[in-house]
């Protein structure tokens, strides 16, 4: 039950972020239909979602043997790197997307929205491995 919600959630992830980044980078086309939205959400965006939906599985499987996930003795590291990974991309993507205006605050150059989702992946991630990536000697 444990490692079909974590899988969900990685994939949900996934294709926030890649709706989220196809939103973004399809917004700025001359299109009209590109920029419509209902209640302040992008009609591409649900769209792109729904797509996404169906190949974030396939995507979050190429990663793994991009990486060689299997073939790692210790496995733990790079499952961290992945889903803070995960985290980060969609904060990043969903800020961009649906509240630009919060990418306007700097610190010292750096935008803010930036540290803040470096910190919430940071965060988020080590509560997930809490509750989904418990070693066996636990």
């Amino acid at each position: 039950m444990k490692l079909r919600i974590s899988t969900w959630l990685q994939n949900v992830g996934i294709a926030c972020s890649i709706a989220s980044l196809l939103t973004l980078f399809f917004r700025l086309s001359d299109f009209a239909w590109m920029t419509k939205s209902v209640y302040h959400i992008p009609v591409f965006f649900v769209s792109i979602f729904l797509v996404s939906i169906i190949i974030a599985n396939d995507v979050r499987n190429l990663f793994k043997r991009l990486f060689w996930y299997e073939k790692r003795k210790v496995k733990r590291p790079i499952w961290q790197v992945g889903i803070g990974f995960i985290f980060f991309l969609a904060q990043i993507s969903a800020v961009m997307v649906f509240s630009k205006e919060l990418t306007q605050p700097q610190l010292g150059g750096m935008p803010l929205f930036l540290v803040f989702a470096f910190m919430n992946a940071f965060i988020l991630t080590i509560i997930y491995e809490e509750i989904f990536h418990r070693t066996a000697n636990q």
